[in-house]
């Protein structure tokens, strides 16, 4: 029987990345973005200097929200670009990275190696897909001390 729930599990891994693939190499329609909706960092500051762990609490207006894949006119969730040059492409599910907080999380913890680090959220829908206009926070830089 354990023989068995390893190679369900392992069989639903496999079946969960392929549809996964399919979903991210294929276009899909962008989410519109409410009118005037922002996204921010609210802590840490850009500039600050933080210990190797620290909290990134994120802040938003003019939008709320909900869990991927949960369809509300006006909500989305966040996912965080940590030293990432590029924001995903349009009309394509976001991977990893970015970081994603599908369950409507508004604030991390991470443990980054010392140095500088560029932070920046981005707005993703229900299917994870930037909305249109993206709703992105500034780019933000901190150092982490050790």
């Amino acid at each position: 029987m354990r023989k068995t729930n390893r190679f369900t599990a392992g069989l639903a891994l496999v079946i969960a990345g392929l549809f996964a693939a399919t979903i991210t190499a294929q276009e899909l329609p962008s989410t519109p973005a409410p009118e005037g909706a922002q996204v921010r960092i609210v802590s840490p500051k850009d500039g600050e200097t933080v210990g190797r762990e620290f909290t990134v609490v994120f802040g938003l207006e003019g939008m709320g929200v909900a869990p991927a894949g949960i369809d509300i006119e006006g909500t989305g969730h966040h996912h965080l670009l940590v030293d990432q040059a590029e924001l995903p492409p349009a009309g394509k599910p976001m991977g990893n990275p970015p970081m994603h907080f599908g369950k409507g999380q508004t604030q991390t913890t991470l443990t980054l190696e010392p140095g500088k680090h560029t932070l920046q959220l981005i707005m993703g829908d229900k299917l994870h897909v930037p909305h249109n206009p993206p709703v992105v926070s500034e780019v933000i830089t901190i150092e982490v001390k050790d």
